[in-house]
């Protein structure tokens, strides 16, 4: 016998196998619970205003910007993930100084630049409020 076992005392034994696995799945179903919070959170946020970008695409609006330009990205970041629904014209040329000529005929003179169906414009950046009202989008 060893002494543990004579004084009443067992050895503590090593954690099994099973043990490990274990407490390895529970750390992968808590790491994918969140995972799957944080996906739904942020695609339930990204695409909240998509219907309203499409319906100013649909109703003919269109934004005139810059890559560069920091008031054309303030624009850009209200819409997230959903700008990509917005009829974007980019005046821009990478690696040049000039501008695109589409924007030089349409008398693009400040950016951003929203014009409307009705051939009305609005300069620099736009609250989605105006930009709802100016087109009869309605916001989420």
């Amino acid at each position: 016998m060893s002494p543990d076992v004579s004084q009443g005392k067992e050895k503590p034994s090593p954690p099994g196998r099973s043990s490990v696995l274990q407490k390895i799945i529970v750390l992968v179903l808590i790491l994918a619970a969140f995972a799957g919070a944080y996906y739904l959170g942020r695609r339930k946020r990204a695409s909240r205003l998509d219907a309203f970008a499409q319906c100013l695409a649909d109703h003919h609006a269109k934004m005139y910007g810059l890559y560069w330009c920091t008031h054309c990205a303030e624009q850009k970041q209200m819409f997230g993930s959903s700008f990509q629904y917005i009829s974007y014209i980019e005046c821009g040329i990478k690696g040049e100084r000039g501008e695109q000529q589409v924007c030089i005929d349409a008398g693009v003179k400040n950016l951003p630049t929203w014009e409307f169906a009705d051939g009305s414009r609005r300069e620099g950046t736009q609250s989605l409020l105006i930009l709802s009202q100016k087109t009869g989008c309605s916001l989420p």
